[in-house]
């Protein structure tokens, strides 16, 4: 396989080890409103916008005839949380690497995150190399319809790199990332150790023809 025409990265849990903050603060904030996800839920939440994570919350809440609180009243409450645990998140092993090694072979790349643009500095402060992917469609952005699982994301970081999706290599590591990704054309690579494999029920429900990595380290560009 040649070099893609782009990469298109997320952020969450696939460059950054996020992902268990953002589970940890959910359930923190649901429980006081009475309700404990089950893993099966925080699974249906990663990837995804924060608003949209809101409203699917809410309707679980909803759902198990407690009184829902509105997206803003959750939020006030959980970003707070979210915003304490996320001042020093780790990289995912071989991140730094694989980005850096893909601007020095002039690789077009995109950061395509569903966190806003205010959530993203807050999170790779410490992590300069971040910097490097300067194209970027975040959960904010004015010029984006639908967020993940929708195309959008993926379709417009190619529009603005001037690529074919279809020649993109995308990395993701959730499920809504996947099928963001798949729908959009490109070829998609999704980070699952194979210790979270079984954990996490993610396998099964990805769309046909992605590549499993355990390690971003794995990737090689020919």
């Amino acid at each position: 396989m040649g070099l893609p025409a782009a990469c298109l990265f997320d952020l969450d849990g696939l460059l950054l080890d996020t992902e268990p903050l953002h589970s940890q603060a959910w359930l923190q904030a649901t429980a006081g409103f009475g309700l404990t996800l089950a893993a099966e839920q925080l699974l249906a939440l990663r990837g995804r916008r924060r608003l949209d994570c809101a409203e699917q919350v809410r309707s679980w809440i909803a759902q198990a005839d407690l009184v829902p609180p509105s997206c803003e009243a959750l939020l006030a409450v959980r970003q707070p949380i979210a915003e304490l645990l996320m001042r020093q998140v780790p990289a995912m092993p071989g991140a730094q690497m694989l980005v850096e090694r893909c601007i020095a072979q002039a690789i077009p790349a995109a950061l395509v995150s569903s966190s806003s643009a205010a959530a993203v500095a807050h999170k790779s402060g410490p992590h300069g190399w971040i910097a490097l992917l300067e194209t970027r469609v975040l959960g904010d952005d004015p010029d984006l319809g639908a967020g993940k699982p929708a195309p959008d994301p993926y379709l417009l970081a190619a529009r603005r790199l001037e690529v074919d999706p279809a020649a993109c290599w995308a990395f993701e590591d959730s499920l809504a990332g996947a099928r963001s990704a798949k729908a959009a054309g490109c070829l998609v690579h999704v980070l699952l150790p194979a210790e979270q494999q079984l954990a996490v029920g993610l396998k099964p429900q990805l769309p046909a023809g992605c590549t499993l990595l355990q390690s971003l380290e794995q990737v090689k560009f020919r």
